[in-house]
């Protein structure tokens, strides 16, 4: 007799003594012959043949005690022990729970069949031999139609019994459940629309009063898309799943879908914004390695999602592999993936932290050296024949169009990126210098957020020579620079002599060509005031006091227009005289060095500065103006 104290014991209430214990895992089950062996052909060979040697030790027993017979009855209850038939199934499928679902409907008790216990239900009809040609409707054939009814005709479904198929190998395999799940996941996937990726893949979907379809997120609180549920899946099965949907040669934002989905959720650090997982849940680092370049490998060459969430995540695989430390092939794929659609970007996505002992910077700057060289090459024009140039000029304007508006994000997104990295003591002029210039000047319509890392660059190293400062502020075009950014950099005493001189001259030529600009409207203007206002005589059906109200807000408003373009025109020549000003002092300092030096102060300007200025430097009405930078790029390189 087997030990069972330790284990717990299941008694069937039907008030008859049990006969029959069945041991599974840490259970003991009391159970009855006749309904096991009604339903179960193993169980009943198995009781038969237990009964079979029972009966012939009982007999030799009974002879040897004839001879020895006390008045001790108490025997009636080891009597009563020895009826009963043990039967032990230590590698049951689904384990205590499953034999107990197997029990009740041996008793006829009406069981709950569903994708998390038909795999384990089927197995267990397997090993019990519950078959149709034994007893009519039985387990094997219950749960087969479950299984081709109600499974296997969803997708969600299909994807919660795989999951159950882990703990059943081999005997799943061999039944053919786990290839029947992936066959139907596949199918189903490949019959969905991609356009309804974000939405619930139901059976039923819900409608807005307008006749459209409710988003997700305002149905099932935006978690209820089908490829979520395949983070369940033990990467094993998940990799199998990818590469048979990949060998039916669906959708790329499909693969692409699932990837994401498993990746966010069974890397640790990969969605930043989302939950924790239980840290049993939680892969060993060869294991999170191993699953990340899996997943890096599968993802299509082009990019199918172009989000700002799904780039925040391919960063966040992209640190990821770097802390695993990854293949460089891995890194490489999916620095190129970010270089695609780097304008979905945010700053927070760009800030690298540098893992390698070999950067001294803080931030993995040439990581984003890479990704921006990707972006640049996307945007090149791709060769096409003489036909689909015909075919494409309708829309080549907008083409163009929607690749300059991407490169301004992208380029406010550098100069953002230039403005944290600047501060880094250890980032190296070379490298700054690199990064700043690698953008093309299409990509900035004003230069203030360069010029805001450029001041906060030399704020960090104030320790570079003037040569240094100047290469520096080489990359600046003050022409491109608002009336705010000129005033603060004709102010800023960490700017070389140069740039302040150039950022002056232009920015008083600003202010003079929008002082003219002014005066010219006001002119207009007045001239439009003292015109006679054209009144139009009115209709019959026209009230004559409607027609007076509508001259005199005409007149109101060209009034307040007026008064407006005046204080503007105050404001301006107040700054110009400013600015005059701060001319006569420099004139003034400039006389004091012609003194000085007997050559005069041209030729030292000139040999310092290596540029030419007339001696009214900020006067805009001179005839020759100091001619504008066409490539500043070549400049800077011929500096150095």
């Amino acid at each position: 007799m087997p030990e069972t104290s330790k284990r717990q014991a299941w008694f069937c209430t039907t008030g008859l003594p049990s006969d029959v214990v069945v041991d599974v895992g840490d259970m003991s089950f009391h159970l009855h012959k006749f309904p096991l062996m009604a339903k179960s052909k193993m169980l009943h060979e198995m009781i038969t043949e237990q009964e079979r040697n029972h009966g012939v030790s009982e007999q030799e027993e009974q002879e040897e005690n004839e001879e020895i017979q006390d008045e001790k009855k108490p025997e009636t209850e080891t009597e009563t022990e020895t009826e009963y038939t043990y039967v032990s199934l230590p590698d049951f499928p689904g384990g205590s729970e499953t034999l107990e679902t197997a029990a009740k409907f041996c008793y006829a008790v009406k069981i709950e069949i569903s994708s998390l216990n038909v795999a384990p239900l089927r197995c267990a009809g397997e090993v019990l031999e519950m078959t149709e040609d034994y007893c009519e409707d039985n387990l094997i054939s219950k749960t087969e139609r479950f299984l081709t009814q109600t499974v296997l005709r969803s997708l969600k479904e299909s994807i919660r019994t795989l999951k159950t198929c882990e703990d059943l190998l081999p005997l799943a395999e061999s039944l053919g459940i786990v290839q029947r799940c992936i066959d139907c996941i596949v199918t189903k996937a490949s019959s969905s629309d991609p356009s309804l990726f974000g939405w619930p893949v139901n059976e039923v979907t819900n409608s807005t009063p307008g006749g459209g379809r409710k988003p997700a997120a305002a149905t099932a609180g935006g978690g209820d898309r089908w490829f979520d549920e395949l983070a369940c899946l033990s990467p094993p099965f998940f990799k199998r799943l990818i590469l048979a949907i990949k060998a039916r040669d669906l959708n790329p934002e499909i693969i692409e879908n699932c990837l994401i989905s498993y990746a966010k959720t069974r890397i640790p650090g990969v969605n930043r914004s989302g939950r924790r997982s239980s840290s049993s849940s939680i892969p060993s680092e060869i294991e999170q390695k191993e699953l990340l370049e899996t997943i890096v490998t599968n993802l299509p060459e082009q990019n199918s999602l172009r989000s700002s969430p799904t780039v925040a995540l391919y960063f966040g695989m992209l640190r990821a592999a770097n802390i695993l430390n990854s293949s460089d092939a891995s890194r490489a794929k999916l620095e190129r993936k970010i270089g695609l659609q780097l304008e979905q970007a945010t700053l927070d996505d760009l800030l690298i932290p540098s893992y390698s002992y070999l950067m001294e910077t803080l931030y993995d700057v040439d990581c984003v050296q890479r990704i921006l060289a990707h972006f640049l090459h996307s945007l090149e024009p791709q060769q096409t024949s003489t036909a689909d140039v015909i075919e494409d000029v309708n829309g080549e304007e907008e083409e163009n169009s929607n690749r300059s508006v991407t490169l301004m994000l992208v380029g406010k997104l550098i100069d953002g990126y230039l403005s944290e990295i600047a501060s880094d003591t250890n980032l190296k002029p070379e490298k700054f210098l690199e990064l700043a210039f690698a953008l093309p000047e299409q990509a900035r319509l004003f230069d203030d957020g360069l010029y805001r890392s450029v001041d906060v660059y030399l704020k960090a190293h104030t320790w570079l020579n003037e040569a240094d400062r100047e290469k520096i502020c080489g990359v600046l075009d003050c022409r491109k620079l608002t009336l705010e950014a000129c005033t603060h950099a004709a102010q800023n005493e960490r700017l070389p002599l140069r740039a302040v001189v150039q950022v002056l001259f232009f920015e008083q030529l600003q202010l003079r060509q929008a002082i003219a600009g002014t005066l010219m409207s006001v002119e207009i203007g007045s001239s439009d005031m003292q015109r006679p206002p054209d009144v139009v005589q009115p209709d019959e059906s026209v009230v004559e006091g409607e027609a007076e109200r509508g001259v005199g807000t005409t007149w109101t408003a060209a009034v307040r227009g007026n008064q407006v373009l005046r204080l503007d025109m105050d404001s301006m020549r107040t700054r110009v005289n400013h600015l005059e000003r701060e001319c006569s002092t420099m004139r003034k300092a400039i006389e004091k060095i012609d003194k000085v030096d007997p050559g005069g102060w041209r030729s030292s300007i000139s040999r310092k500065f290596g540029c030419k200025f007339k001696t009214q430097v900020c006067d805009s009405h001179e005839p020759t103006v100091v001619e504008a930078r066409k490539s500043r790029t070549h400049r800077h390189r011929k500096q150095e």
